[in-house]
C-alpha cells in the first residue's frame, strides 16, 4: 500500500502536461470527465458503492468499443471516455469514483488513479506492465488496497487457475507477437496466479442462494471454462425492484447498459461461463483527514 502511495505522490508533482499526450481526443475527454463532476454532488453523502453505481450510470448508452488499448507501439496511459470495453470501463468507473470521494475532483487525479488501478505497481513500463489478466489485476489492486475480495464470505468455492491464454496464443496479440521476451513474460505472470491460490467464486447455479450478500456496486467478475482463461467478462451488481442485475459495457448491445437480464439469467446463458467472483472497492479517505 505504501508503495503505490508512494508512487501516486510522485505523480501529482508533474503539471497537468504529463497527461497531455493521453488521449487521441483529449479534450473531449477532459470535457466529459467535467461533466461528470458537475453531475456528481454530495459524494461526502454516499456509501462508496452508491457513488460507484450513480458513476456506472452516468456512461450508459456510451459505445462499446473493443481494443481501445491497443494503441501506438509505445505502451502508455490511454484515456478514452468516449468508447469503452467491459475492463475500460469498470475501471474508468472505480478510479472517477476515487477521486470524488478523495475530494480531488480533477482531470489529472483521474489519470493518476487510472495508472495506479491499471497497471503493476502503479508503473508503466511497457505493455507486460498491464494488468491484462482480471485475476493478475485482482491481486495487485488487493494488494495496494483498491479493492477486496468478497467472494468466499459470498458463499464462493476454491478456484483453480490455470492461466495459459495470452502465452500459448501469443501470435494473436499485436504487442506478443515477434516479442519473445515478452511472452516469457507473461508466461511468469500466468504461472505466478496459478501458483499463488486463494482465489473463491460463485458456481452460476448457485448465485441465486448466495445473491444477498452481493451489493450494488460490487465487481462481478464472470469466470470461464474457456482453457487458459480466468476471467472473460466484468461489470458492476446493481440491484433493481429487488433483482440482482448488473451494469455493463455490452459487446452485443454494443454500449454501456442496465443489462435486460438478472445477473443468474444472464450466466445461466452463456455456455462457457462457470460462475462470479466478487470483489468490493475499499472506501476512500478524503484528502486533508
Amino acid at each position: 500500500m505504501m508503495k503505490k502511495n508512494a508512487i501516486l505522490l510522485i505523480l501529482t508533482l508533474f503539471s497537468g502536461s504529463l497527461f497531455a499526450q493521453f488521449s487521441a481526443d483529449m479534450s473531449r475527454d477532459r470535457q466529459i470527465v467535467q461533466n461528470y463532476f458537475a453531475q456528481i454532488k454530495a459524494a461526502d453523502k454516499l456509501d462508496f458503492n452508491d457513488l460507484l453505481i450513480n458513476t456506472a450510470r452516468f456512461f450508459l448508452n456510451t459505445p462499446y468499443v473493443g481494443h481501445t488499448l491497443e494503441v501506438g507501439d509505445e505502451e502508455r496511459l490511454i484515456i478514452n471516455l468516449r468508447e469503452l470495453d467491459c475492463m475500460t470501463f469498470m475501471e474508468t468507473c472505480v478510479a472517477l469514483s476515487r477521486v470524488v470521494a478523495a475530494g480531488t475532483p480533477d482531470f489529472d487525479s483521474y489519470c493518476r488513479q487510472l495508472q495506479g488501478i491499471r497497471y503493476r505497481g502503479g508503473v508503466i513500463d511497457g505493455y507486460t506492465s498491464r494488468l491484462h489478466y482480471t485475476s493478475d489485476w485482482m491481486a495487485d489492486n488487493i494488494d495496494t488496497g483498491i479493492v477486496e475480495d468478497v467472494t468466499r464470505l459470498a458463499g464462493g468455492k476454491p478456484l483453480h487457475l490455470k492461466l495459459s491464454f495470452m502465452s500459448s496464443r501469443s501470435d494473436a496479440y499485436r504487442h506478443l507477437k515477434g516479442y519473445p521476451d515478452r511472452v516469457a513474460f507473461m508466461r511468469q505472470v500466468e504461472e505466478r496466479v496459478n501458483t499463488r491460490g486463494g482465489y473463491y467464486y460463485i458456481p452460476k447455479q448457485e448465485i441465486k442462494r448466495h445473491q444477498e450478500h452481493i451489493k450494488s456496486g460490487d465487481i462481478i467478475g464472470f469466470t470461464t471454462s474457456t482453457e487458459g482463461m480466468d476471467i472473460s467478462h466484468i461489470g458492476i451488481a446493481y440491484w433493481q425492484n429487488g433483482e440482482l442485475g448488473f451494469i455493463h459495457a455490452s459487446s452485443t448491445e454494443k454500449k454501456v447498459v442496465v443489462d435486460a437480464q438478472s445477473l443468474s439469467d444472464y450466466c445461466a446463458g452463456i455456455r462457457t461461463n462457470t460462475g462470479i467472483i466478487v470483489l468490493r472497492c475499499i472506501p476512500v479517505v478524503p484528502v486533508g483527514l
